[in-house]
């Protein structure tokens, strides 16, 4: 039988994504639905480098004891290549740390489970490596600055 290889993480890039009010939307089968605005940001590391586009937006389904995401976005590389993210994950955390996070008050990110399962897409020849490759997302909210920090990593 052939050797198992197990998965490596490798850093990729962060994206610090500033954010808007969120919204109310209305409700899905019982669980509340809400958008919040992306107005824009900075992605910076070793394997890319640009700026969150304004305009895209996370969406969540509002359940017992998590949240759903789904977050729809752009990036503008340094180059000029657009590179389209859709990036779904969840928010886990106990009552007390949304209270805290609500009251403006920053929180131990291992308080919380935020995590992401991003795709890219992206016709720009240098940037295809982003559509063919595995990633994870560790997600942080800053709310200090309403910004939210996505450190992506190549799944190996």
């Amino acid at each position: 039988m052939p050797e198992v290889i197990e998965p490596e993480l490798s850093f990729a890039f962060e994206a610090r994504v500033d954010i808007g009010p969120p919204e109310h939307v209305g409700h899905a089968g019982g669980a509340p639905v809400g958008f919040t605005p992306i107005v824009g940001g900075t992605v910076r590391g070793p394997r890319l480098s640009g700026e969150v586009v304004p305009g895209g937006g996370d969406w969540t389904v509002t359940r017992t004891g998590s949240v759903d995401l789904d977050a729809r976005y752009l990036i503008r590389a340094d180059d000029g290549a657009l590179i389209d993210i859709v990036n779904k994950g969840y928010w886990v955390a106990p009552p007390e740390v949304d209270d805290a996070l609500d009251a403006g008050e920053m929180v131990d990110p291992s308080r919380y489970y935020f995590r992401t399962q991003p795709v890219f897409r992206t016709d720009a020849p240098e940037h295809s490596w982003l559509t063919r490759t595995v990633f994870v997302g560790m997600a942080y909210d800053d709310n200090q600055v309403h910004q939210i920090r996505v450190r992506f990593y190549e799944v190996r």
